[in-house]
């Protein structure tokens, strides 16, 4: 098992690099450095773990994670959007031709990566898929992020690469199996019976904890998830006379001087409290986006060249149109109405 280093208890004469006198508090202090060195990684490690155990069970719970291919939030159809415009878009032929099976695997992968991580079990191996995992999906789904620190997966296949190359040593079922192996060892034992022991046992460790993870996973996807059921249709609020627009509720309308060409003023749909951007993407033509990306439900930016992004995943729309530009996202972006008052630019109803 790996141990921290020794801090040194006194600071030493600047001249000579003698020990100076050790005052008061001087061993409490060095013992509190070498035990915040000890547990720096700890916070990452629990984090990584949770949020891969939520993340896998997240999927195993989503309705339309393993629905029909005809689904556009299936795995399926995200793979099929992210295809492309990936670097390893080769890669992901085998995913299409088994998407059930492939998107299984990611899922309970996810989840025995953090459990392994949680309880620190072979966790090197667990890190290892952790990043292999985040590499995939930086490499797919967060490929287009521009600019890339906007992306979420890459921070977290640095995050990963931390915990590969420490190791899970403290608060965990490796440091106790290492701590054991010490004894064995102090005990007579030898290095091949040692290792033989240690292996075993966490192979042992290593089917308890998966069986239960095959479990877990098995029973959320089996009572947790709901069947997607079919898509109701949008029932347009009734218009009130004097001073209401046709997405319901109070007008909302935006100065026409404030919305440029090629850029946007961003106000509130009063029907259902999301952001919408005005738009002028060619002189005298105008319109509305929804700001909510239909991937994943992000706010889109701003547009900038024709485009409106995704910060979190990468996809882009068309800014007049809404329309698709690059995935994951397979459907566009909702559309309003705008009609111009004079001076003013009003919000209509959705259209699409």
């Amino acid at each position: 098992m790996m141990e921290g280093t020794r801090d040194s208890v006194d600071a030493g004469d600047p001249g000579t690099g003698a020990p100076g006198p050790a005052g008061p508090g001087t061993g409490r202090a060095a013992e509190l450095k070498a035990l915040g060195r000890r547990y720096a990684l700890l916070p990452l490690r629990l984090f990584l773990g949770v949020t891969f155990c939520y993340a896998g069970l997240d999927k195993l719970a989503d309705s339309h994670y393993l629905a029909a291919r005809t689904d556009p939030q299936s795995f399926y159809a995200q793979t099929l959007a992210a295809k492309p415009h990936s670097p390893v878009g080769a890669l992901l032929e085998p995913a299409l031709h088994a998407p059930t099976f492939f998107a299984l695997l990611i899922a309970f992968g996810e989840l025995a990566v953090g459990l392994g991580t949680l309880v620190g079990l072979w966790g090197r191996l667990a890190a290892l898929g952790g990043a292999t995992l985040s590499l995939t999906l930086f490499l797919t789904v967060s490929w287009n992020v521009s600019p890339y620190y906007l992306g979420n997966d890459l921070p977290y296949l640095m995050a990963w690469t931390a915990l590969l190359l420490a190791g899970t040593p403290y608060l965990s079922v490796d440091g106790y199996l290492a701590r054991r192996a010490e004894r064995d060892r102090a005990r007579g034992l030898t290095e091949d019976a040692v290792r033989r022991r240690t292996f075993l046992d966490g192979s042992i460790a290593a089917v308890a904890l998966g069986g239960a993870g095959l479990l877990v996973g098995s029973l959320t996807a089996t009572f947790v998830r709901k069947k997607p059921g079919p898509a109701a249709a949008a029932t347009p609020a009734p218009a009130q006379s004097g001073g209401t627009g046709g997405s319901g509720g109070a007008k909302v309308s935006v100065a026409a001087a404030d919305v440029p060409v090629g850029g946007s003023a961003a106000v509130k749909d009063p029907a259902s409290g999301d952001t919408v951007y005005i738009l002028q993407p060619k002189a005298g033509q105008y319109c509305g986006l929804s700001s909510v990306c239909t991937h994943a439900g992000c706010t889109v930016d701003p547009p900038r060249n024709g485009a409106l992004s995704c910060p979190c995943h990468g996809s882009k729309f068309d800014a007049a149109t809404g329309a698709v530009l690059t995935g994951p996202a397979v459907k566009p972006l909702p559309k309003y109405t705008v009609t111009k008052d004079g001076d003013r630019l009003d919000l209509g109803a959705q259209s699409s």
